[in-house]
């Protein structure tokens, strides 16, 4: 018997949007979009609510959380300057 690994697909937010998309704006079931897409049924639903989550506020986007990280970052530089003088 053999186990193979499954490989984890990486989805860009794109296409994200677009599978998304089918389902909210052009009227799809969302086992009917994630079958023509070939990917897990529950995929869909968890990119919707995501996707909600972050136009009501409550889930920061890709690019909010890049100038988080960003802005941390230089916090702590700044923390550690004014230490040292």
């Amino acid at each position: 018997m053999t186990t193979e690994k499954r490989k984890r697909s990486n989805y860009t937010e794109d296409f994200k949007r677009d599978a998304v998309a089918l389902v909210t704006q052009q009227g799809h079931k969302i086992s009917e979009a994630d079958r023509s897409l070939d990917i897990g049924a529950n995929l869909i639903g968890r990119w919707r609510r995501q996707f909600e989550d972050e136009v009501s506020g409550v889930r920061l986007s890709g690019e909010e959380r890049e100038e988080l990280k960003r802005l941390r970052k230089e916090n702590r530089q700044l923390r550690m300057e004014k230490e040292i003088l």
